[in-house]
């Protein structure tokens, strides 16, 4: 039984050896950026943005990104507040956000990703109408943002080394008045300068 453990634990070990030098492999550091596509699913609401971001990789473990995103997907949504219901269209004005990377390199092009950090959104809602008891308005628009600290994961692939493609999610928790959470979902080229 001793020698039948120690044979599947050897055998274990061997076939993880070309992960670990994989990722023990340096890959390459420095300035990166990605463009995309985001989906933003929040209470209520399904809107999609535009999303760059400019980042650093200090080594193969760590890095440092912002983000910038700007809306060109609205959608429909409503809120009841006692006996009044608001209807409108729903956008991102824009969102901003800082992050803490790290990676875990399975290859010289391949990656699994994890962010940390803290954000800004601002939406609109256009073409609102106010309905309720004695209370009648339309094409009305307003305003609002919220910080956000925000937490993701995800992976990206180099093809050659320098282009590639990246996806990952990201879970916004909206602090103070702005509560709540955004679910948001990218996808991107990605490109190692």
């Amino acid at each position: 039984m001793k020698a039948l453990m120690a044979a599947a634990s050897a055998a274990v070990i061997v076939s993880a050896m070309p992960v670990i030098a994989a990722a023990q492999t340096a890959v390459p550091t420095g300035v990166y950026g990605t463009i995309g596509y985001d989906d933003t699913h929040d209470t209520g609401a399904n809107l999609g943005a535009i999303q760059g971001r400019l980042g650093y990789r200090f080594n193969n473990w760590l890095g440092v990104e912002g983000e910038l995103a700007g809306g060109v997907k609205s959608d429909n949504v409503s809120t009841t507040v006692g006996t009044t219901t608001v209807t409108g269209k729903a956008k991102i004005s824009h969102q901003e956000a800082i992050y803490g990377v790290g990676f875990l390199p399975l290859g010289t092009n391949w990656d699994l990703i994890g962010r940390v950090g803290y954000g800004h959104t601002k939406a609109k809602i256009d073409s609102a109408t106010v309905t309720g008891p004695g209370v009648s308005a339309s094409n009305l628009s307003a305003s609002g943002d919220g910080n956000s600290w925000n937490v993701g994961a995800g992976a990206q692939y180099h093809w050659d080394g320098m282009n590639g493609v990246r996806a990952d999610y990201t879970r916004e928790e909206f602090t103070g008045n702005s509560s709540g959470h955004a679910d948001v979902w990218a996808i991107a080229y990605s490109h190692r300068f």
